[in-house]
């Protein structure tokens, strides 16, 4: 597969490792699936937090997982 039809989660030749060291295009790309809000990175926490309704998703090995029924909700 060439480099132009597959596009990985490398950004200037780094690869994001654990935790929640993600790719700084990825966090660009991805959007909260409930509201489609931008995510900030919640290092503490380990998750990624949506700046809109405040959903918090857990990054589980380096991996955003964004699923809704997942994602901690404000308040609880």
């Amino acid at each position: 597969m060439s480099s132009r039809g597959c596009r990985s989660m490398a950004h200037n030749g780094v690869m994001a490792t654990s935790g929640t060291d993600l790719d700084p295009l990825l966090l660009e790309l991805v959007a909260c699936p409930a509201c489609h809000g931008g995510l900030a990175v919640d290092a503490g926490a380990g998750e990624l937090t949506c700046t809109g309704c405040g959903r918090a998703y857990p990054v589980v090995d380096g991996i955003p997982v964004l699923l809704v029924d997942e994602a901690r909700t404000p308040g609880a």
